[in-house]
């Protein structure tokens, strides 16, 4: 549907082509109406961040530092819209900081990965990451169709296991545009099962003879989130926490293409049977802000941004990312979310399984 503004847009660029009167007429008109849409979202943009802000105020208490704020900010959102209610006047600034915060936040996640670091991670390191990474996917939507998952919402526990947990399932859903509950559902499945692995890593390097090197790509190459890589990785000395981080960061490369390829297969199923759909114009989708986190990644190889600047875009990144969530939690409701019954809960244990034994059989086979 299209909105006021941009039906507004569209009358002035025929104004302007037929009569300058009429254009400046409704130039004048459209500044108003864009002060109106910005001042729209302050109301909703507040609550988002004032939730977000919350869930780091939740994660100074000792008990919470093991979570990172991006998922506390979800679940203080889900509780709020459930318990309180999400007011109406919100509503454009929620939906604002779930989309466009969303996507500024990952462009910004490109500053936080160099091409160099890439090559650190080595041939056989990057196969093993692409690999388990094409797998996983795979294995997880394959399952997701066994169990009677719906489509979209295995694909965004897919993503969420085999590329980078919360920040991959918003992300892919740009494309897949599955509901929000469908999106608190699969942050719900790579939160659990990342924080399982988290606790449960740092006790099995000696059992499985994985030597820090080792133990860092495993982590890297198979925990969701990026702080929980790092929490579980260092418990294994510096050595596998620096490589662990090199290995997650890497594997966060592949979100760009990721998605990219997922936007080109939802056009395809969209316009498969409507052939007067495809010979007009229908292209895959080529989201801005993918390239945009490709070309910060560039600019960040040919650049040295200093250390400092680096840990405060680093925060700027995960408080947006945190406002988004967020958002997506003041959207949530409960009730839709567990009408969903236990079987994408089962999809994403079984996912969770996969990725870390694949993932640790790869290092065995070619270490």
């Amino acid at each position: 549907m299209t909105s006021p503004a941009s039906q507004l847009v569209s009358d002035t660029d025929l104004a302007l082509s037929l009569d300058p009167h009429a254009a400046r007429t409704a130039a004048s008109e459209l500044q108003p109406a864009r002060g109106r849409a910005i001042l729209a979202t302050l109301p909703g943009l507040l609550l988002a961040s004032a939730v977000a802000i919350s869930g780091y105020l939740l994660r100074s208490l000792p008990e919470m530092t093991t979570f990172s704020p991006m998922i506390l900010a979800i679940l203080l959102g889900m509780a709020f819209h459930n318990l309180v209610g999400t007011p109406a006047i919100a509503r454009p600034g929620v939906t604002f900081s779930q989309r466009r915060l969303l996507r500024i936040a990952i462009v910004l996640l490109g500053l936080q990965l160099t091409i160099t670091q890439v090559i650190e991670v080595g041939g056989r390191g990057l196969g093993i990451i692409a690999a388990t990474l094409v797998a996983t996917f795979a294995f997880t939507v394959w399952m997701g169709k066994l169990l009677g998952v719906d489509r979209k919402l295995a694909q965004l526990i897919a993503a969420g296991t085999s590329i980078c947990g919360a920040s991959a399932v918003i992300a892919t859903n740009t494309v897949t545009d599955a509901p929000d509950e469908d999106v608190a559902y699969a942050v719900a499945c790579v939160t659990v099962f990342g924080s399982v692995a988290m606790f449960g890593y740092p006790l099995l390097p000696g059992l499985l003879h994985l030597d820090p090197h080792a133990f860092g790509l495993w982590s890297g190459a198979s925990i969701h989130e990026i702080a929980q890589v790092i929490a579980a990785s260092f418990q294994d000395g510096q050595k596998a926490g620096e490589f662990a981080t090199i290995a997650k960061l890497s594997r966060v490369m592949l979100l760009a293409p990721t998605v990219i390829i997922l936007g080109s297969m939802a056009t395809w199923r969209a316009t498969k049977n409507d052939p007067v759909a495809v010979a007009s114009s229908a292209r895959p989708p080529m989201p801005w802000f993918v390239l945009g986190f490709v070309a910060l990644v560039g600019l960040n190889s040919l650049v040295t941004v200093p250390a400092a600047d680096k840990i405060w875009i680093a925060a700027v990144t995960t408080f947006l990312l945190s406002v988004a969530l967020a958002a997506m939690g003041l959207e949530t409701d409960v009730r839709k979310l567990t009408a969903r019954g236990a079987r994408p809960a089962l999809l994403g244990a079984l996912a969770f399984i996969f990725i870390a034994s694949f993932s640790l059989a790869l290092i065995k086979l070619t270490g």
